[in-house]
């Protein structure tokens, strides 16, 4: 009601509604049914002030909520957990917690602590579109999960779907469902083995980096696969069948130039990890030119490129020694053992270096092997 008249009933009603219906010839209270002895409205001037005081009232609390992001993001999640917003107007709402999220990273905890989580955790499923799920699991992997959402998750028709998503979403929905299965991870009491041993979900992380356009998605699937690789060795086997190794030395061959120095850090780990097993030794063995790029590495990146680098040649060194010793010495490996001697790294990994020059000089006289030691290309 803007505009509220009083008829001589005493009825109250909004002039422009009263005026039609008295031009439509009728001489009634429309309320009462009484018969108009007076035609004449009267402005209601106390209703038209309280009603403008309800509105200015009314406008001034939705400015501050406006304004107020912690209330914006509640008033979002209030809406999705009424069920009111449905089809694309939903995915528009999750859209707009993960802005504000992301430009207001203090509207966490008030989301979190109004059971966000929990009720976020809930919209998927095996029927929940892609379009909702990949803005459900942007959210929940910048946010911390409470037990209630942890076990959500890890129901069999949400793993499924998160699977799905790293393998077939958007480099940005890739790099969130990773996110959110290592945030799961953390919980190691509660969380099934069973979920990181899925072939589907090892294949999306090969492929996550294997795709060298997206250095965050590579990084992301990187980080997952070395959790994956401590907390469930018994994953390593089946990352092994899938040709984890050969992606792995791929990708250090392809940044032999050190641009990135943290992606390889973590190639190098899994490498390490790998080569723990029989059947990731054979692989590496067996994968084209993996010592020279392994050789190359060392002193190249950091400490722990060159111990992971050095434990590896070691794992694949007792296989076939022979083999092994004449391509590491002729890419360079005494001369990089010498400089890993002679600097300021930990004593193990001295210790390693030591180890593996002896193995070296086994296989070659002391003239030929003292030639091969020569610095000339060891820095190239």
């Amino acid at each position: 009601m803007v505009d509220p008249v009083t008829l001589c009933t005493g009825q109250t009603y909004e002039r422009a509604h009263i005026q039609r219906w008295l031009a439509m010839g009728r001489r009634t209270c429309p309320t009462t049914m009484q018969e108009l002895w007076d035609e004449v409205v009267t402005p209601n001037t106390t209703l038209s002030c309280l009603i403008h005081t309800w509105f200015s009232q009314r406008y001034t609390r939705f400015k501050k909520r406006a304004e107020d992001v912690d209330g914006r993001a509640s008033e979002l999640v209030s809406a999705l957990r009424s069920r009111q917003i449905k089809g694309q107007a939903r995915v528009q709402a999750l859209k707009e917690i993960r802005k504000i999220i992301n430009s207001h990273p203090s509207v966490k905890k008030s989301v979190t602590s109004s059971g966000g989580t929990a009720f976020l955790a809930s919209l998927l499923g095996p029927f929940t579109s892609h379009a909702v799920g990949s803005e459900v699991v942007a959210v929940l992997s910048q946010l911390q999960l409470d037990q209630e959402a942890r076990l959500l998750l890890m129901q069999p028709g949400k793993i499924s779907l998160i699977t799905d998503m790293l393998n077939e979403g958007t480099i940005e929905t890739k790099v969130s469902c990773a996110g959110l299965i290592q945030t799961l991870m953390e919980d190691e009491s509660g969380f099934r083995s069973e979920i990181v041993s899925s072939p589907s979900l090892l294949v999306g992380l090969l492929r996550l980096i294997k795709d060298r356009r997206h250095l965050n998605g590579v990084s992301s699937g990187l980080a997952l696969l070395k959790s994956i690789c401590t907390k469930r060795p018994e994953t390593i086997g089946s990352l092994v069948g899938l040709g984890a190794v050969s992606k792995l030395v791929d990708l250090i061959s392809a940044n032999s130039n050190v641009s990135q120095p943290d992606l390889l850090e973590s190639a190098f780990q899994i490498l390490d990890i790998i080569s723990s097993i029989l059947d990731g030794r054979v692989a590496i063995k067996e994968c084209k030119n993996v010592i020279p790029n392994l050789v190359r590495m060392i002193m190249r990146v950091s400490e722990e490129c060159t111990r992971c680098s050095m434990n590896v040649l070691s794992s694949v060194w007792e296989m076939a020694p022979e083999e092994c010793a004449r391509s590491a010495v002729e890419a360079g490996l005494a001369a990089k053992l010498l400089l890993v001697m002679q600097s300021g790294c930990a004593p193990e990994v001295k210790q390693r270096s030591a180890e593996l020059l002896k193995l070296c000089s086994l296989n070659y006289t002391a003239t030929l092997f003292i030639s091969k030691c020569k610095l000339t290309r060891t820095i190239q």
